[in-house]
């Protein structure tokens, strides 16, 4: 099978603040991210203000719907993660009320979030994804581990931020570890473990920003690594030949077509020692914390914070990127 990422969006440029109106910030929220969000909205609505935008904080958590139709906002930064911001159902209500915001549609949220269903679509469309199986129960999970062999990734099927995220090397741990990712839903996803490099690809306005290569002292890349620790490394480049970069690049664009994201968002990979780089989920709103990747990659590419942050606002008013359409590519002899 051959592929090529063929960008489907391109940036529209806004040159003045007041084109924007007036921006709510949406942050907080109800899900287990709640506190990532805060601090990612945070941070944004700092720079926002700082590039002279009109924008304020908005919790959903704190004021109905009803007040936000009311409250005389033009467009919205969606900086909500998890469930109820990242899953389709804000893109949903906005749309509702006709009310523009940042990155992806209502279908693509929600493909994007269920890691199940894109992982579907991985396969489909013959991008490389890890080895899995769904997780209802106990039994499920040891058939998973039956076929997968250990270790394995158990998390849930609608999280993000590695929240209720598990790392099993025997079978005395796994009714634990199902019970943790069950927690956050009725769906968990056993996942074969890739030993190797993890990288991700953030991609803006239709182009992939530099790769970046974790290493994390810790089991895995976990909430606690993501967040709190000083001791995970990244690298910006993550690879070392223009043509691995282009790899991955070209895998991150495809993903983040196939699932049908725009405006902006992240491509998280594991690469084995055979070295091809398999995709394990794109995130639609990713942080924007002191310790987020896609700051981190828009700086190597020559992009400070507060662009980063405009930029992502100018996908709010960029047209024809959010058709809902999935384009499944088809498998070539």
């Amino acid at each position: 099978m051959s592929r090529i990422a063929t960008v489907r969006e391109e940036r529209t440029v806004i040159g003045n603040a007041r084109d924007f109106g007036r921006v709510a910030v949406m942050l907080g929220g109800t899900s287990a991210e709640r506190d990532v969000s805060i601090d990612t909205g945070s941070a944004v609505l700092k720079a926002l203000q700082a590039r002279s935008v009109d924008a304020c904080a908005w919790d959903p958590a704190e004021h109905s719907l009803t007040e936000f139709a009311a409250a005389g906002f033009d467009r919205v930064w969606v900086a909500l993660h998890g469930t109820g911001g990242e899953d389709g159902t804000l893109q949903g209500a906005l749309q509702w009320l006709d009310m523009p915001y940042t990155g992806s549609g209502v279908m693509a949220s929600a493909l994007a979030m269920d890691k199940i269903r894109s992982k579907h679509l991985f396969e489909a469309c013959g991008i490389p994804t890890p080895d899995y199986a769904v997780v209802r129960h106990d039994a499920d999970a040891i058939l998973a581990a039956e076929s997968l062999g250990f270790p394995i990734i158990l998390k849930p099927a609608e999280q993000g931020s590695s929240v209720g995220m598990s790392k099993v090397f025997e079978q005395d741990d796994l009714a634990e570890a199902v019970g943790l990712a069950l927690g956050y839903g009725g769906v968990a996803l056993a996942e074969r473990c890739i030993v190797g490099d993890e990288f991700t690809v953030a991609v803006l306005q239709g182009q992939a920003l530099p790769s970046i290569r974790i290493e994390t002292p810790r089991v895995f890349y976990d909430y606690r690594a993501k967040y709190e620790s000083d001791r995970t490394e990244y690298y910006c480049p993550g690879t070392v030949t223009a043509e691995t970069e282009a790899l991955y690049a070209d895998l991150a664009i495809a993903a983040f077509n196939e699932v049908g994201c725009s405006g902006w968002g992240r491509v998280d990979f594991m690469t084995g020692d055979d070295g091809q780089p398999q995709v394990l989920e794109v995130n639609t709103i990713p942080g924007m914390t002191s310790h987020s990747l896609v700051p981190m990659a828009a700086k190597q590419a020559g992009i400070d914070f507060e662009e980063l942050c405009w930029r992502i606002l100018e996908t709010s008013v960029s047209e024809g990127v959010r058709s809902n359409e999935i384009e499944v590519a088809a498998n070539d002899a």
